[in-house]
């Protein structure tokens, strides 16, 4: 199958963490269209396991969804951060619990809606959390939970867990037992 080809594209709106643009598209062998494209921000996650075999979950409200889920500590990778730096800084803000950006491990990278958005998605995992104090991010949860490993596979098939970084990153650490 050959690429498609973009002859160009308008942004329709844009801020600091995301942006809508019109690309004028001609999939191959397919009529040329215009496309909705999102450009978001990019993120950096973080799975926190301890040496007891547990992870760090946030307990939180989505409004966009109006649900409430266990998430992992993610956030929008500041101008100019590297990606470890910006996972741990999210890991403190949003928990209190503080991890070296050096020893973080790359778990996973995806893009969720490859189809119509660029949305880059970096989930390290850490194994040296320390807590440092209250999280500074006060609203970023309802409350944040050691969770045994064992029961994360019930929990995404439960709906517990369904935001998409936390899910790709805890599913890649259950598919690797005894990897980390």
């Amino acid at each position: 199958m050959a690429q498609w080809h973009v002859y160009g594209s308008r942004t329709v709106y844009s801020s600091p963490w995301v942006e809508l643009d019109l690309v004028d598209v001609e999939p191959p062998g397919q009529p040329r269209y215009q496309h909705h494209l999102i450009k978001m921000a990019p993120v950096a996650a973080t799975v926190l396991l301890s040496d007891d075999r547990e992870v760090l979950l946030m307990w939180r409200h989505r409004f966009a969804t109006d649900t409430w889920n266990w998430e992992i500590p993610s956030g929008i990778v500041e101008a100019g951060e590297a990606l470890p730096e910006a996972a741990a800084r999210e890991v403190l803000e949003e928990t209190g619990y503080r991890v070296d950006p050096g020893r973080l491990v790359p778990l996973a990278y995806n893009q969720p809606i490859g189809g119509m958005s660029n949305a880059e998605h970096t989930v390290f995992l850490a194994r040296d959390a320390a807590f440092q104090a209250d999280p500074v991010d006060t609203h970023e949860a309802d409350r944040i939970e050691w969770t045994p490993l064992d029961r994360i596979q019930d929990m995404i098939d439960r709906r517990e867990i369904v935001a998409g970084v936390a899910v790709t990153g805890l599913l890649q650490l259950l598919a690797r037992p005894g990897a980390y």
